[in-house]
């Protein structure tokens, strides 16, 4: 038999290695599980989960066929010289009518949102269609307010409210605390 010497630094260098790899390992467990629970409730918010999942299908689909999110962006809504698309999140828009399913488009210069697709109205007895958009210019907004049902805490909401006092409801969220963190920074940054 041979025996090996093992010094007490060598333990304690694999125990350090051991603690940051379990950490690491709860971490992506965490970040794993919360994707899943985004995406269950995500899916849960259209009336129809077949419909959602389609639709996002259809919203990838998109993004590959048009060259990535800053191209969508940039065709869709007017922008500014200089502006540069900070994010984009695939949400649903509390309306009047039900959830609306789309894209939450951060800039440097605005909030945009936009439906995935065009949606029915009423004109002059005719049937019109068009996409839902809602912009608001980052100096005209006044607060980004992160909430979550009480009775569901796993169903989550931001809140944006205007200068003049509109509401924004947006929920369902494929990644809640990114668009948290990002409509909450250009809150911050909005001036400079």
């Amino acid at each position: 038999m041979v025996f090996m010497s093992v010094s007490s630094e060598t333990v304690v260098n694999v125990r350090d290695m051991l603690g940051r790899w379990r950490r690491k390992v709860g971490e992506a467990t965490k970040k794993a599980e919360d994707l899943a629970g985004n995406t269950w409730q995500h899916l849960k918010t259209s009336p129809s989960l077949t419909d959602a999942a389609l639709g996002r299908l259809a919203q990838g689909t998109k993004v590959l066929a048009e060259g990535g999110y800053d191209n969508i962006f940039r065709q869709t809504f007017d922008t500014v010289p200089g502006e540069q698309l900070q994010n984009s999140y695939a949400c649903y828009l509390s309306t009047s009518a039900g959830p609306v399913m789309g894209v939450l488009y951060v800039s440097t210069k605005k909030f945009a949102f936009s439906s995935d697709n065009p949606l029915s109205y009423k004109a002059n007895n005719r049937t019109e269609w068009s996409y839902y958009k809602v912009v608001i210019p980052l100096n005209q907004l006044k607060a980004v307010n992160p909430s979550a049902s009480r009775t569901n805490p796993a169903e989550k909401y931001i809140q944006v409210i205007s200068v003049d006092n509109h509401e924004f409801w947006y929920m369902g969220f494929l990644n809640y605390d990114g668009a948290v963190n990002c409509l909450e920074e250009a809150l911050i940054y909005r001036n400079l």
